[in-house]
């Protein structure tokens, strides 16, 4: 036994430990100083892969913590939602890269965008009470067209099929078939429509980058923070984390250490919780959800437009609201109308909303008037 009672290899297992606290503590201060804000770190945007058999070894691992989680939540960001070819904000080619870059979004037809085999496998395994709950920070809707329920996810950036009337106590929801921003922007958040009950102005539920979100749905606040102080196990799939990681009550913060949930990564990049994850997995998410959902034994259910909540739950639109928007409409088929007639507006391409075009934008700062 080593003097202090450690033995070599407890020692080494220490300074290592040492080390990488001290290597994070290096990136954290880089990110936060002024010098180095905003300036391009290609290391961190580096892809990186697992080759096929340590991938299906992490996974094996990954299924074990499903199973013997008591209490799981899932944290899902963009990254879940590019195999329906709605890009990502920070990966190579995601909308924050290509800004920086001095490069144009390209417009993007959200309406034709469907749930992918990941939003589809979450929804099973809330069924099979292996997931507890869903914390979002997309506003594509895609959840809740998968058949998630609405008490089982918090999107806590919105939802650009739903406007509420805050002037309605309690607020009053209007799920719609259509991107319901596209008049909406940073700090303007009138859609246009009205109220059916009151007549106030209807607004969106989009939370943009410089506000906070006081909406109670389709944010849920409350269940997310509800969810995240019961969990015993933290999926994170597909979010880069940067924003995530500055909600302290998601990560339970006030916990000591050995208290807090076991923290379980997928993502191809490096993530600032990486350095505290039990497991991180590279990987594209619907690649290791689908050997996730077979080392599980279970079948992830195809997605079908005829199965969609999103038809239930919608508000039709009043006869004097049919021109209040130039937005694709969803269908329940490709090929077909909506019921009543009501078809793809004609014009041009679809214009992008307030969150997936305006609202993505960086606001500049005004040069003050002297």
């Amino acid at each position: 036994m080593a003097a202090g009672g450690l033995s070599r290899s407890e020692r080494k297992a220490a300074e290592r430990g040492r080390s990488r606290r001290r290597e994070g503590l290096k990136r954290r201060q880089e990110e936060a100083s002024p010098a180095t804000r905003g300036v391009r770190r290609p290391e961190l945007e580096l892809l990186v892969c697992d080759d096929p058999e340590e991938l299906h070894r992490k996974v094996r691992e990954l299924a074990s913590a499903v199973r013997n989680a008591k209490y799981l939540v899932v944290y899902t960001g963009a990254g879940i939602s590019t195999a329906a070819s709605i890009p990502d904000y920070r990966g190579p080619n995601g909308v924050w890269t290509l800004l920086q870059k001095g490069r144009d979004v390209s417009v993007t037809d959200l309406s034709e965008a469907d749930p992918t085999l990941t939003h589809m496998s979450i929804t099973r395994l809330h069924e099979q009470k292996l997931v507890q709950h869903v914390v979002s920070q997309n506003c594509d809707g895609l959840h809740l067209r998968s058949g998630l329920p609405r008490t089982a996810i918090s999107e806590l950036h919105g939802n650009m099929y739903i406007e509420v009337c805050t002037s309605c106590i309690p607020n009053r929801e209007y799920v719609r078939v259509f991107d319901v921003t596209e008049r909406t922007a940073l700090h303007r958040h009138q859609t246009g429509r009205t109220c059916h009950k009151c007549g106030a102005q209807l607004r969106d539920t989009i939370v943009h980058f410089g506000e906070r979100g006081t909406l109670g749905q389709p944010l849920n606040w409350e269940a997310a923070t509800a969810a995240a102080s019961k969990a015993d196990t933290i999926l994170c799939l597909g979010s880069s984390l940067k924003v995530l990681k500055k909600y302290p009550h998601l990560w339970c913060m006030t916990k000591p250490p050995s208290r807090r949930p076991k923290l379980y990564i997928v993502n191809l990049q490096w993530t600032p919780k990486d350095d505290g994850a039990t497991l991180k997995v590279h990987g594209k998410c619907d690649e290791v959800m689908r050997l996730l959902m077979n080392e599980l034994g279970l079948e992830t259910p195809p997605y079908s437009r005829w199965q969609d909540p999103i038809f239930s739950l919608a508000t039709p639109l009043r006869a004097s609201e049919e021109d209040s928007h130039t937005q694709r409409a969803l269908c329940r088929s490709r090929e077909d109308a909506l019921p009543g007639g009501q078809g793809t507006p004609a014009g041009p391409a679809p214009v992008r909303g307030g969150w997936f075009g305006r609202g993505c934008t960086k606001r500049t700062k005004r040069k003050r008037v002297t």
